[in-house]
């Protein structure tokens, strides 16, 4: 694999919408060929996301009852169903050139399915790689999208969420979230990723005391660069807030 020049950004707690708007804008500067691409660090408020094919049922509490308890609802064009952002969780949103989408039988572009699958599949092998440097065992389940792990009482338990979308112009959005130590509570309120029957799972579950949040990043900034080829612009130092992105027919799936 060729090397590619990337940008890493930490951008702390930022509002969905926020977030959401920040990368279509960057995805186009990436588009452009005006910025390389990047692979974004953050957490959200606690928010509930519902991807393209979301069932409404799964919000187990209504979009009002959420609202009450302090959850923000939104409907993304990410792939997937609902799933839960917020704090004590590592969001990532890689925006990356996939390809060239071609068009289908429909006349829609989208990127070819082998190379979308192995997206996804790289993204999986990043989040186990990131837990195995904390002594976790992270493993793929047949047929599904995501990182799972062993609880304590040998049940498996989800610890990590992809929902993405490749934009017509190749470029990767959305990403994936690893559970560090959100509140179980809020889980509560939704079937996560439309799966009945799971357990979801933080790394707080697991190891303690808790790795500091910014050891759990530098190890998943590493883990992204070795799968997927990236140096990091500027030696691997973090741009400034001075130098982040201000906010301003696609592919879609998993959960």
């Amino acid at each position: 694999m060729t090397p590619q020049v990337c940008r890493c950004y930490r951008w702390g707690e930022v509002p969905y919408r926020e977030a959401w708007a920040r990368q279509r804008a960057l995805a186009s500067r990436i588009a452009a060929g005006e910025h390389p691409p990047a692979l974004l660090l953050l957490s959200h408020p606690p928010t509930f996301t519902f991807g393209r094919r979301g069932d409404p049922a799964n919000l187990l509490w209504g979009e009002e009852g959420a609202r009450r308890r302090g959850i923000e609802v939104v409907w993304s064009d990410r792939g997937g169903d609902v799933t839960y952002h917020g704090p004590g969780q590592v969001v990532g949103y890689p925006l990356l050139p996939l390809g060239q989408p071609r068009p289908d039988a429909g006349g829609r572009l989208r990127l070819p399915a082998g190379d979308y699958v192995g997206y996804l599949r790289r993204l999986e092998a990043v989040l186990i790689r990131t837990l195995a440097a904390f002594g976790v065992k992270g493993f793929r389940m047949e047929g599904m999208t995501g990182v799972w792990v062993r609880l304590p009482d040998g049940a498996p338990g989800k610890i990590a969420a992809i929902g993405v979308k490749v934009d017509a112009r190749g470029i990767s959005q959305h990403g994936f979230a690893l559970n560090l130590a959100t509140n179980p509570a809020h889980w509560a309120g939704i079937v996560g990723c439309g799966l009945r029957g799971y357990a979801v799972a933080n790394l707080a579950d697991l190891v303690q005391p808790l790795p500091p949040r910014e050891a759990v990043l530098d190890v998943l900034q590493a883990a992204f660069a070795d799968v997927f080829g990236c140096l990091w612009a500027r030696d691997g130092i973090i741009p400034s807030a001075s130098e982040r992105p201000s906010s301003s027919g696609d592919r879609a799936t998993a959960s």
